[in-house]
């Protein structure tokens, strides 16, 4: 089982300087990364469309499927430092905030990309700068308190000795409404030309309203192929938690960015935030990332035991997928890392409650059922009963699959994604590439591409050809032995089946 799956957790690499060779990617893949995040808040489009060509070419390598994040930037507050020369801040001395980007960063005086913080800012509140974001080292950072707001300028007491290096530095205040859009028209640009030129499956989006997402949504409508793109919105602040029911509504998955949240919220706070904002995300069947977990992999080949054990509890938590930001970005052992994080993955995988997770998930859908729910949960409970190897599930717009894995199988779901043919009476147009990547996402689910040439749904009895193949691949890698049951769930004509088949020799 272990080269097929390394977990049933996903993991998200994000690929950058240490990790964007085919060789390197080629190896992440093999690891088990299935979902390749690239983050445009550094970097030129040109620079992440070599890096994709790389993907493109480890996934025809590998023959593993492999979806792409496009992370856009965000209203972010930037210190810009032209000079790139490194700057040392003193504890105890005073430095200048100034909106003013044609001065020169300093010891004494921060260029700052933002002209609204001195009326949204008042004495005694604090600012952090810096790469904490990137680098966990608190050296690289600084934490300011404001100690006089001057017209458009902000004098701040340094709190602690820090060297800022590199030309650009992350601003961060707590608790500030900052009056810009989540999706800046240097993010609307990178989606118009890069995202439609690419047909990205998910698009990570900074999110602080369900409004966010809508607005998202309709920008992407008007932009062909594309608007079949899944938007996940990235929590990273107080207005993002306080608005969370209404954005999980709207979101098609929710990526906490405990980085920025672990500076927002007190320390003490965080882990319950991510309790509760995982068990909305399960209960809603939406998949939930959780980013920042073994920082220190970025430097070394091991994590901390505290990483260690955060990883297995955002598992037992309920996440679908671990992101690994800087480790994989910049880190010397990106391949480890996603490799080290996958053996932990399973081990949590396997001391998982699915029976009490199973029972709330039922009371929490309520009765009625909808028929899907009724179906999937079935499908789910009889594979758990007959112990099950794997159950598979074909789907042509990979609800059905969805469906399934929100009721956490202890067994692999190996949906079979079955193209449609679809006419603007121009030309033809397969779909199903699109629903296969992005269930990649997806605790538990292995998404798999059946042949268009075989029917999803059958008038007559079965679809036996695509299961043959379904079995065969699951064989191959594994997961399949001879007499071992499967709980197979497909579409007949108007009626939904879920059935059991013992395998012979």
């Amino acid at each position: 089982m272990q080269s097929f799956f390394p977990a049933m957790t996903k993991i998200v690499g994000t690929l950058g300087p240490k990790s964007r060779s085919v060789d390197i990617i080629s190896r992440c893949l093999d690891a088990g990364m299935s979902v390749a995040r690239l983050d445009f808040s550094w970097g030129d489009p040109e620079y992440h469309q070599e890096t994709l060509e790389n993907l493109r070419a480890a996934i025809k390598r590998t023959k593993k499927l492999c979806a792409v994040m496009l992370d856009t930037m965000g209203p972010e507050l930037q210190i810009v430092n032209k000079t790139e020369q490194p700057i040392t801040l003193e504890e105890d001395t005073l430095v200048v905030l100034t909106p003013d980007q044609n001065k020169e960063a300093s010891s004494k005086l921060l260029p700052l990309n933002f002209s609204g913080l001195s009326k949204a800012i008042k004495k005694g509140d604090t600012i952090f700068i810096g790469k904490y974001l990137f680098t966990g080292s608190e050296t690289a950072s600084v934490w300011l308190e404001v100690s006089e707001v001057n017209g458009d300028d902000i004098s701040c007491l340094v709190k602690n000795t820090a060297t800022l290096s590199g030309p650009l530095f992350t601003v961060h205040v707590s608790q500030i409404h900052i009056d810009l859009p989540s999706l800046t028209d240097k993010d609307k640009e990178v989606i118009r030309t890069w995202g439609v030129r690419n047909n990205i499956d998910i698009l990570s989006l900074y999110t602080r309203h369900a409004q966010d997402i809508c607005h998202a949504r309709e920008f992407l409508s008007n932009l062909g192929d594309i608007k079949q793109t899944h938007i996940f919105a990235k929590i990273e602040n107080i207005e993002g938690l306080t608005n969370f029911d209404g954005i999980l509504k709207e979101a098609d998955g929710i990526i906490l960015a405990r980085g920025n949240l672990g500076i927002e919220l007190p320390p003490e706070k965080v882990f319950l935030f991510q309790k509760a904002a995982i068990y909305k995300c399960n209960m809603a069947g939406k998949p939930v990332v959780v980013t920042r977990v073994v920082d220190s992999m970025t430097d070394n080949l091991r994590p901390t035991r505290a990483e260690a054990t955060d990883v297995a509890n955002a598992v037992l938590d309920g996440s679908d997928a671990i992101l690994l930001g800087a480790e994989t970005l910049r880190g010397q052992y990106p391949v480890e890392t996603i490799s080290t994080v996958g053996k932990i993955c399973a081990e949590a995988e396997k001391v998982h409650n699915q029976d009490l997770y199973f029972k709330k998930a039922v009371k929490h859908v309520g009765e009625p059922m909808s028929h899907l729910e009724a179906i999937a949960s079935s499908a789910v409970r009889a594979a758990i009963k007959v112990r099950a190897s794997v159950i598979i599930c074909f789907t042509s717009s990979g609800r059905a699959a969805r469906l399934i894995a929100k009721y956490r199988p202890t067994m692999p779901v190996i949906s079979v994604v079955v193209p449609q043919l679809r006419t603007n009476q121009l030309k033809w147009t397969f779909t199903g590439a699109f629903e296969a990547r992005q269930s990649l996402i997806v605790r538990g689910l292995f998404p798999m591409l059946a042949d268009p040439s075989h029917p999803a749904e059958t008038k007559s009895g079965t679809n036996e050809s695509i299961l043959k193949v379904a079995l065969d691949h699951g064989k191959a890698f594994g997961i399949v032995k001879p007499h071992d049951r499967v709980v197979v769930c497909q579409k007949l004509g108007d009626s939904s089946v879920v059935k059991i088949i013992e395998l012979e020799d």
